[in-house]
């Protein structure tokens, strides 16, 4: 990693995502617990995930967006925009305003993919290969590891402030990432001018994910688990509320845990990426996942529940790098530059949409049935995907990469 810090351009677009990232996590994990304060439901604080996942379905067209522009400016633009959206939340007042809080919320989310996308296609023409996994790890160690600083930072607004004066402060950071990344001079792959049907660019990212197998194997099975993730963002309320009894604010404490786990996770996982490959990699995360499903369900431990959860949270906190890691830098090594930007937004749509329909199934689900029944349900199916990479047959990603090389 010394080496990739020896690099000016990525030195700067490092610090850029450094500050977005402080900024994006400190709002969107303290919007859902405004959210709890402001109506009393664990539904509504579920429904800011929900927010955050609905501009998925976009992705596709967000993609190739992503690759018709210089990327760059396209992230300048985006941040500055998503200021703006924060800045409006000075509007909400009570109960009644709630409709704004998820309207940021659906806005936030889908320049967050637009950024996402960008950036992966930017690492890809400002890297080699063999240096994008230090890249993403460093990259994932940030994006997970400041939740240990942004629900102090968050909540703290929140708390001595409120919410409005978060939604300020977060639009100040954000202006200060749209100058940072203003100042990154990359060279970039030419914006793609294809003259074929506006359909068939549109969805080249899955023909591409669908012609890579061990692209395809992994973004399938990871999309089946996440059919059941997405159960955690309103669940995580109930176990905090009825499991450990503490107030909703306890909920930062936790995700600080999971953000130190994040940490350690992201300074390991390309070491793990390179000792076990990416198919064992994600499946050694699901399986990890599934542990801390079955944890945070095993509340008639009575007071051992809190320091058996804490364990869980920093397990799981360090599995999340490496299956991150693992999947952005197989999808970028198997892809070409100027397909980066409809690939990444694939990979999300595959992952994001089974997220979303089992965030907004975990809130509607949480009021009628015990939390611990949904928690059991996830535990089960991410075994079961854990185990399908885990036991399956290893592909072969050198070889795949030396095709995808010489098909371009």
């Amino acid at each position: 990693m010394k080496t990739l810090l020896q690099h000016r351009i990525f030195r700067r677009l490092l610090g850029g995502w450094t500050i977005g990232n402080l900024a994006d996590s400190a709002l969107y994990l303290t919007l859902a617990i405004w959210a709890k304060d402001l109506t009393g439901s664990s539904s509504a604080a579920g429904l800011v995930f929900f927010a955050l996942g609905l501009p998925t379905l976009a992705v596709p067209v967000l993609g190739l967006l992503v690759d018709r522009v210089h990327r760059r400016s396209l992230m300048v633009c985006a941040n500055l925009i998503a200021a703006a959206a924060a800045a409006s939340l000075f509007l909400v007042t009570d109960a009644s305003m709630i409709w704004l809080l998820y309207a940021v919320t659906v806005v936030y989310g889908g320049l967050g993919i637009l950024n996402g996308s960008a950036l992966s296609g930017l690492l890809r023409d400002l890297l080699p290969d063999e240096q994008l996994d230090e890249a993403n790890a460093m990259l994932s160690t940030i994006d997970q590891g400041l939740r240990i600083l942004t629900p102090m930072f968050g909540a703290g607004l929140y708390v001595l402030w409120g919410g409005r004066a978060l939604g300020l402060g977060v639009a100040v950071l954000l202006v200060a990432t749209a100058l940072v990344l203003a100042t990154v001079r990359a060279e970039e792959s030419e914006p793609e001018r294809e003259e074929t049907a506006f359909w068939e660019q549109t969805i080249a990212g899955f023909r591409h994910l669908r012609s890579v197998p061990v692209l395809w194997l992994i973004v399938t099975v990871t999309a089946l688990a996440f059919g059941v993730v997405g159960l955690f963002d309103t669940v995580i309320f109930e176990v905090v509320d009825q499991g450990l009894g503490m107030t909703p604010a306890f909920f930062g404490v936790l995700m600080s845990i999971q953000g130190a786990g994040s940490i350690l996770g992201g300074v390991t996982s390309a070491r793990v990426l390179r000792r076990f490959g990416p198919q064992r990699a994600v499946g050694i995360s699901l399986a990890i996942l599934a542990v801390v499903a079955l944890a945070c369900a095993a509340d008639v431990l009575g007071p051992a529940l809190l320091p058996l959860v804490v364990v869980a949270l920093f397990a799981g906190g360090m599995g999340i790098p490496w299956m991150v890691v693992a999947l952005v830098t197989t999808r970028q090594r198997l892809t070409p530059p100027r397909l980066q930007g409809r690939t990444a937004a694939a990979t999300n749509l595959a992952l994001n949409v089974p997220q979303l329909i089992s965030t907004g199934a975990g809130a509607a689900l949480v009021a009628v049935l015990d939390y611990r029944i949904l928690l059991l349900l996830a535990a089960l199916v991410l075994a079961c995907c854990g185990g399908v990479l885990l036991l399956g047959r290893r592909r072969d990603v050198a070889a795949e990469a030396d095709a995808t090389r010489t098909a371009v």
